[in-house]
């Protein structure tokens, strides 16, 4: 059984908490190659258990890595719902089907209607190959390559109704190296997506992020911290 908990009527501001006996069931968005799917399957974790797999595209890795780990497959394409509105709608029914009570975006390259955060408020979690606010969209490696820039990195946040926009869960620096291309740099930023994207999880799951506005906070470190 979860629950969650709210401190007042506004998710957007609100501090979240989940209490969980079993572990939290999850479901996980794809579009491809599904390697941020296989490190979560990987993660060895009794907070969170993956409900379902859904993606966008038929035919990808992700799919059969979800297959041969007995997990759930649901496919949504573009082409078999109406619009934005029609395809987050699906994805909604199909993660509640599977008893999901929070999605998470790993490689996901669709933007969800505002739907979903009605949905699942404050339960949709994403990575993204940036240290947001830098470079939102699905051209952040080619950006910072573009720019010059001597850091980029990963960044987990909170999903909201804009774009690579909410709350900022945690973030992890990679460097950017001259001899870089936008495959060499990809693949540094994806090894550490894989880490950093399930101790988030994980870390969710077992009821430790407090949101307060844009601010998330560890709630167990902080309530160490106050209790010495």
């Amino acid at each position: 059984m979860v629950e969650s908990i709210l401190e007042s009527g506004q998710p957007t501001s609100s501090r979240m908490v989940w209490m969980s006996v079993e572990p939290l069931p999850i479901a996980v968005l794809i579009s491809g190659s599904g390697s941020n799917l296989q490190a979560l399957i990987d993660f060895s974790s009794d907070a969170f258990r993956i409900a379902v797999v859904i993606s966008d595209r038929e035919g990808v890795r992700g799919l059969e890595r979800a297959v041969e780990a007995g997990i759930p497959t649901v496919v949504v394409t573009p082409d078999s719902r109406e619009g934005r509105d029609g395809i987050t709608e699906a994805i909604c029914d199909a993660a509640s089907g599977y008893g999901a009570t929070a999605l998470v975006l790993a490689g996901f390259m669709r933007v969800l209607g505002a739907y979903a955060i009605e949905r699942f408020p404050l339960a949709i979690i994403n990575v993204h190959p940036s240290l947001l606010p830098s470079f939102p969209g699905a051209r952040a490696v080619e950006q910072a390559l573009e720019h010059g820039v001597k850091l980029t990195g990963v960044t987990v946040h909170f999903v909201d109704e804009e774009v690579d926009h909410g709350p900022i869960i945690t973030q992890r620096a990679v460097p950017v190296y001259e001899t870089d291309d936008v495959a060499s740099l990809h693949a540094r930023i994806q090894h550490v997506e894989h880490s950093v994207l399930a101790d988030v999880v994980d870390r969710f799951a077992r009821g430790a992020l407090g949101v307060s506005g844009r601010i998330v906070r560890d709630t167990v470190s902080h309530a160490t911290e106050d209790g010495r």
